[in-house]
């Protein structure tokens, strides 16, 4: 225990009434330090929140200040799958329902009646046209409208077929350019980069897609691919993208994929390109401009 002189030594340093000092210092001491503190603490959140309003005035409501860096756009599917696998059995619904419902709640925001409303939305034509110009992102335009994208364009992948074809081993898989604010995807200018057997597919206005066998030994068994859409890829008109400030209602073009006659009980890699003078590829990115799919389906 302590002894008498060391608990009256703690007393009198908490409080010393002779000299009315608390923990060792009187009251206007405490309260300068009181005040000082104030002060203090105070100018530096007056700095931090002067910074911060400072960056803020450096920054749009509507466009990216930097775009410097911004990689071109990732290509991606729907369904999606683990491991982006689709594997199914023809004899089991089960197995398939899972795509098909993914299909359905995708496509379901461009159902017709979802688009009438002509103060939203307005035709921008059925064949690959140029650049939609809706004014600049910083002007007093307001909301721009969206250019419609009928899902009958999608042919027998628009939903016609409540199945999309995976009950009969024909699988549709839809595929869209992610949206990048204020971005214009140049096509090809060139048929350089582009493999022989997708040239028919380079045309004016148009981001070309091309699937072929992603693996040598896959060449024969994917059969044929037939290509909904407009213009069978990613036509201009339907650029730029302006955000969710200004395109709250934007409806990015969809390409279907059809596979008509793969081969059964086989796993069958697929690789998707799309191609444009501003379109590259990472190898560390996988969807940056392509994408790769393994489907399999089993009859057995």
């Amino acid at each position: 225990m302590p002894s008498k002189d060391e608990e009256s030594g703690w007393k009198k340093f908490l409080w010393d009434s002779e000299k009315g000092e608390l923990m060792g210092r009187t009251g206007s001491s405490w309260l300068k330090i009181l005040v000082f503190y104030v002060i203090f603490y105070g100018c530096l959140a007056g700095i931090f929140i002067g910074t911060i309003q400072a960056m803020l005035l450096t920054l749009s409501d509507f466009k990216p200040t930097w775009q410097d860096r911004v990689a071109p756009p990732g290509l991606s599917h729907t369904p999606k799958a683990d491991k982006t696998e689709v594997a199914f059995s023809l004899t089991d619904i089960t197995t398939y329902l899972p795509y098909t419902t993914a299909l359905k709640d995708f496509l379901a925001q461009y159902d017709d009646e979802k688009q009438q409303d002509k103060m939203k939305f307005e035709d921008c034509g059925l064949e690959p046209a140029d650049y939609k110009n809706r004014g600049d992102l910083e002007s007093d335009l307001g909301v721009r409208k969206a250019c419609r994208f009928p899902r009958s364009l999608l042919g027998p992948c628009s939903g016609a077929d409540q199945h999309f074809g995976f009950d009969k081993g024909q699988p549709c898989i839809v595929v869209k350019l992610n949206r990048i604010v204020n971005f214009r995807p140049r096509p090809p200018t060139s048929n350089a980069t582009i493999p022989e057997e997708a040239h028919p597919k380079v045309q004016p206005n148009l981001i070309p897609l091309y699937c072929t066998n992603k693996k040598a030994e896959d060449a024969g068994k994917i059969g044929e691919i037939n290509y909904y859409g407009i213009g069978e890829g990613f036509p201009l008109q339907y650029y730029p993208y302006y955000g969710k400030l200004l395109h709250p209602q934007y409806l990015q073009p969809l390409v279907a994929l059809h596979f008509t006659n793969l081969t059964r009980n086989q796993e069958l890699r697929i690789e998707c390109k799309v191609y444009g003078d501003n379109i590259k590829y990472n190898e560390k990115d996988r969807y940056q401009g392509r994408f790769d799919i393994k489907i399999q389906v089993n009859d057995l």
